[in-house]
């Protein structure tokens, strides 16, 4: 489900910049069509590559905007804020009801004013979604990380307080120290940057082209040229992680025409197309012109 509340992001979301990069960490996390997620400031920082302020102020544009919304009486794993995308769910909904019957049916765009479907709380459970004032009764319910008790969640103590093992496996991120952010060479996940040069399209991305119709809408040719514009204009720009330049490519690409062709002329008085090779109209009367002087006349002895 988390797809089609990324399509709607790349499709219909206003937003720019940094606040397009956290919607879209966001809706990755989306588990259902009621598309409410957790997520952390650190991992939204991390994810974004973009300093906490950046990540800050953008969450209030989102907000601003009505396309993000903060469930304050919920609360995911580790006390995480819950976030709901309410008009990417009225979409999910309007296409469902409009496709139930005929799953060809052309759905209209969405709008500010589709209906956004009431919120189902106990199915959020499932996920590790909790109302904040319900904590207390079933701890070791809410605690989806596969540790042993829900202690962790009760205790009053500083977070990241208490015994840790000094060193852990690369598989267990719990272990791991964070990276640290807004630095050249930090990264998410510890890959390691990289220039908009030497930046390669992953498959996600190529299948997404090609899902998006921009592939047969531009051409392999018009794709191509593209990417070398994109590529051109992004070359003074720093280092920056793959998804992040994934984002970019994705948006620039939505957003590129397809290739003017040259409009090719008949010749006179024959009424077909143009021979091959793209003759101009000046070309096309010398050709036939000299086709005409090479026919016999019957003159000839």
């Amino acid at each position: 489900m988390s797809v089609s509340a990324r399509e709607w992001v790349w499709e219909h979301s206003s937003s720019k910049g940094t606040a397009r990069l956290v919607l879209l960490s966001i809706a990755d996390r989306v588990p259902d069509e009621q598309c409410a997620a957790w997520a952390s400031h650190t991992s939204l920082v991390e994810r974004t590559n973009a300093s906490r302020t950046a990540v800050r102020d953008a969450l209030t544009a989102l907000t601003g905007t009505g396309e993000l919304q903060v469930l304050d009486h919920l609360q995911g794993p580790q006390r995480t804020t819950v976030y709901r995308l309410p008009r990417a769910a009225a979409w999910l909904v309007k296409i469902t009801e409009a496709r139930r019957e005929d799953p060809d049916a052309y759905v209209e765009p969405p709008t500010d004013s589709d209906p956004v479907p009431e919120l189902d709380e106990t199915r959020l459970r499932r996920y590790g979604i909790w109302p904040k004032e319900g904590e207390e009764s079933a701890p070791s319910r809410r605690n989806p990380t596969g540790t042993q008790s829900g202690t962790s969640r009760r205790n009053p103590t500083p977070h990241r307080a208490g015994i840790r093992p000094q060193q852990g496996t690369e598989s267990n991120p719990q272990n791991r120290r964070e990276p640290k952010v807004n630095r050249k060479g930090s990264s998410r996940g510890g890959a390691a940057v990289t220039s908009a040069r030497d930046w390669r399209i992953d498959p996600a991305t190529q299948t997404w082209a090609r899902r998006q119709g921009h592939l047969d809408r531009l051409g392999e040719d018009g794709l191509a040229a593209a990417d070398a514009k994109w590529r051109a204009h992004r070359a003074d720009r720093g280092p920056r992680p793959a998804d992040a330049w994934a984002a970019d490519w994705r948006s620039w690409i939505a957003r590129e025409h397809p290739p003017v062709r040259p409009h090719l002329y008949a010749l006179p008085g024959k009424g077909g197309p143009a021979p091959a090779g793209g003759m101009t109209r000046a070309e096309a009367h010398t050709a036939a012109l000299l086709a005409a002087l090479d026919e016999p006349t019957g003159t000839e002895e």
